[in-house]
Formats: C-alpha cells, sequence, structure tokens
C-alpha cells in the first residue's frame, strides 16, 4: 500500500480532469480524492497498491483529452486507508 499526494498544473480545469481521474482510480482499484485549487491546479491523492497507483500517476500525467498537462509535482506520503475515491 501507497500513497501520492500529486498537485497538476496546466489547462486541467473545466476540462472534466477530476470526473475522469475518479474514473481511472476507481478501475484501477485506487482509493482517495481530487479537487481544484484557487490557483487552476488540481490536487489528487492516490492510495493503493504500488503498480495501481503508479498506473493513476502516469493517467494524470496526460489527464482526459481535453486537458493540456504542464507539470506534476509528486510526494510520497504514508497510508491512510482510504475507503473510496471522492471527488471535491
Amino acid at each position: 500500500m501507497v500513497r501520492r499526494h500529486l498537485w497538476v498544473s496546466g489547462k486541467v480545469q473545466g476540462v472534466w480532469y477530476r470526473g475522469a481521474c475518479a474514473e481511472q482510480a476507481r478501475l484501477l482499484g485506487v482509493t482517495g480524492w481530487a479537487r481544484n485549487l484557487p490557483d487552476g491546479r488540481v490536487e489528487v491523492v492516490a492510495e493503493g497498491p504500488d503498480d495501481a497507483v503508479q498506473k493513476l500517476v502516469d493517467w494524470c500525467r496526460q489527464g482526459p483529452p481535453a486537458a493540456r498537462v504542464a507539470a506534476v509535482e509528486e510526494r510520497s506520503e504514508q497510508p491512510e486507508r482510504l475507503g473510496a475515491f471522492v471527488v471535491y
């Protein structure tokens, strides 16, 4: 079990980034959350098996078709054993 905390910048708000991220997370069996930040970035927390979380992180670097990801800041954290993936 691993946890990654991401801050995604670029054209990532208003392009269904959070909803698509949640869909990907659920398909991969990853828990966590995604939310918009006032500065235009999207913040994502992902928890689960290392390979599944890495697949979601890789997806976050591309995002949905309408997104234009400029950068992803990533930090490893201690898992909290979240129960689902939630969009805020």
